[in-house]
């Protein structure tokens, strides 16, 4: 199959949506630090991250959202056929798998899990998406998988 033909199929479960690479950056780290009130010093310290066996200063949990920032959001509404007008997120949740530190080197694989049709107790034909991203490091190690949940009202 081509890269041609899978660009007018409508969306199967496994199917890649995108693929992004950033680092870690310690000044990004600090930002979320600071935006998510996080006082752990942990995440402003590279000799408290050393005290407690890390090589870095430690991520906050939601840093990979900066991902967001490395992606188009609208290639992916339209690799999906969604309109952004009727779409909500049901929800967004992580795993980690190790710590993040500054330094970390990650390639994030966004992959279609489900695409369900359901209808609301309402009547409204709801379009519920499921995505996965797993961020790997450079040898392959998954770090993080992010779970995302889209909603589009019909």
């Amino acid at each position: 199959m081509t890269q041609e033909d899978t660009e007018h199929r409508e969306p199967w479960p496994g199917m890649i949506i995108d693929e992004v690479s950033f680092t870690v950056e310690r000044g990004k780290i600090l930002e979320f630090a600071r935006a998510s009130h996080a006082s752990d010093r942990i995440h402003t310290s590279p000799d408290e991250a050393a005290r407690r066996g890390l090589s870095e200063t430690a991520a906050t949990a939601t840093h990979v959202v900066a991902a967001g920032h490395h992606r188009s959001q609208a290639d992916m509404l339209d690799r999906l056929g969604l309109n952004i007008a009727r779409v909500v997120v049901g929800g967004t949740g992580w795993r980690y798998h190790r710590p993040l530190v500054a330094g970390d080197e990650l390639t994030g694989t966004r992959v279609l899990v489900s695409d369900e049709a359901k209808t609301s107790r309402s009547g409204r034909r709801l379009r519920i998406i499921t995505l996965n991203t797993d961020f790997r490091l450079a040898n392959g190690t998954v770090a993080v998988s992010q779970r995302e949940t889209l909603i589009e009202r019909g």
